[in-house]
């Protein structure tokens, strides 16, 4: 008697304005393992879960779970029948505190009256049975990126899941976090929940799953044992040709002697932020900046930009003294930025592919105080086209788009207003390794073309695989710097934790 399986979905298909997002999609999963679902973005891993989940009705197809079909209408539904969902991009009340956010919808009362108290405990054993160090009553608005995402792992655990779907879980987690992380999902195995685990990272499916089905272009390509996979032979599923390097060859020639960016003694005016921070950037350099989680890589970012204040230090442009108290100044001074998150900072996700392409240069399309639509869709389309964005059209809400294409129109953004650096905080989180190749070729041409950029990423082997010099930052103290044959992860692990 062939075994049951907690999850099998067969033959979904979905339909969006213009695009068949899935085709005939098949996806089955036995009690008590690990499943990947791996493909490039745009592939229709997110949009099969959403499915599932209840975000999205299917337009045809089955999805039975333990042999009941199933056909949830929206998330509580699914949550109700032991399925939760660990989106991408959180989704989280930032100015409410952690047990709020755990339990929200389903506070405990007493007497009518919320129970803080029994809210609090139960809180409390939780993070404590996952390992997670946190206040349950801090509010969320000032916890890292990566202690938010294990807060919102709790809160899919808190429903008693027997199906845990976890979309791009470690893209914010430092490498002791992802360990972690696997802990719990070995916990989980062992009690029977099935878990479906959605990652571009090719390393952790062959550590931690235990069977991977590759979709593309909303298709399956293959399902197969992890034991009987290869790194080669997932990326040449993923991207329907042979991949054999990860990175493109590095241009040495591009860096010049002239100092494009001179940082001096940069200090965050709210601590813990960077503290004393100096470096040069050269013109048509890629410096990449590693660090642990909370080394302040981030806050160094939005210092030099402007969107958090600075307590001291000096910023020089080509030798000339600029000040960039506002994200204003720094546009002026030819600065883009693109930030760690995209969903709360990065994109608006109502609008179209149009409007979030052009935002940041719209006086330009204006003409006797209207906008010309006609210049803005010649703009985008030429972007579209130059960063092979997959969309419908221009008029699609960029929430629809995959996270790799959002993070496209976001660089499409930037490159329309000709800036001289580029600021890249974790520009390929979430993204697959061919969209990764493109954002890195992307670098590339920019240093060709005179540009400087700095590239914050927690992937040692990009920043090792794409950067001429490497500043490694340590608890907000920038520790020091690696190049040539000193750029490997031994050494920058070493540089991390010298101030710690």
């Amino acid at each position: 008697m062939p075994e049951e399986l907690s999850l099998d979905m067969e033959n979904i298909d979905k339909y969006f304005p213009g695009v068949q997002a899935l085709k005939n999609v098949d996806l089955k999963v036995r009690p008590g393992t690990v499943h990947a679902l791996m493909g490039e973005n745009g592939a229709g891993k997110s949009t099969l879960m959403k499915c599932l989940f209840g975000l999205y009705i299917k337009d045809s197809g089955t999805i039975k779970i333990s042999g009941k079909t199933v056909n949830f209408k929206n998330p509580k539904e699914a949550l109700e029948n032991r399925v939760s969902m660990v989106h991408q991009e959180l989704n989280q009340v930032l100015r409410r505190n952690v047990m709020e956010n755990i339990w929200l919808g389903r506070v405990p009362k007493k007497m009518g009256l919320v129970d803080h108290d029994k809210m609090y405990r139960d809180t409390k054993k939780l993070l404590d049975d996952l390992n997670i160090e946190v206040d349950p009553r801090q509010e969320l608005y000032p916890i890292s990126v990566s202690i938010r995402q294990m807060i919102e792992i709790a809160k899919a655990v808190s429903y008693n899941v027997n199906i845990l779907v976890l979309d791009e879980p470690t893209s914010s987690l430092s490498t002791a976090e992802t360990e972690k992380l696997f802990e719990l999902m070995r916990h989980l195995k062992n009690q029977g929940v099935s878990i479906i685990y959605i990652s571009h990272k090719i390393d952790e499916i062959l550590k931690v799953s235990d069977e991977v089905t590759i979709m593309r272009d909303g298709k399956n390509v293959i399902t197969e044992k992890t034991e009987n996979l290869t790194t080669d032979i997932i990326i040449k599923n993923m991207v329907g040709r042979d991949f054999a390097h990860r990175f493109p060859p590095r241009n040495y020639d591009s860096v010049s002697s002239e100092i494009m960016l001179d940082v001096k003694n940069m200090t965050g005016m709210y601590q813990p932020s960077c503290r004393e921070v100096s470096f040069e950037l050269r013109k048509g350099e890629i410096l990449g900046i590693s660090g642990l989680v909370g080394s302040r890589r981030t806050e160094l970012l939005e210092t030099i930009f402007g969107t958090a204040h600075r307590a001291s230090g000096e910023l020089y442009k080509n030798g000339h003294s600029i000040e960039n108290r506002s994200s204003r100044d720094s546009l002026k001074n030819g600065f883009a930025f693109i930030t760690e998150e995209r969903r709360a900072t990065g994109i608006f996700p109502m609008a179209d592919i149009t409007f979030n392409t052009t935002i940041a240069n719209i006086r330009k399309y204006l003409k006797y105080g209207l906008l010309s639509s006609q210049a803005m869709y010649k703009d985008t389309k030429e972007m579209i086209d130059a960063l092979q964005t997959k969309t419908p059209s221009q008029r699609t809400r960029i929430q629809f788009l995959s996270g790799g294409n959002q993070q496209k129109v976001i660089v499409a953004r930037w490159l329309l207003i000709s800036p001289d650096i580029f600021l890249m905080d974790e520009p390929t989180r979430g993204i697959d390794v061919g969209a990764k190749y493109e954002i890195y070729q992307l670098m590339i041409n920019l240093t060709n073309q005179g540009k400087s950029v700095i590239f914050v990423s927690s992937e040692m082997p990009e920043l090792i695989g794409v950067c001429h010099r490497i500043a490694v930052m340590s608890n907000g103290i920038l520790a020091g710097f690696v190049e040539g044959e000193d750029m490997n992860e031994e050494t920058i692990m070493r540089l991390s934790v010298k101030h710690i």
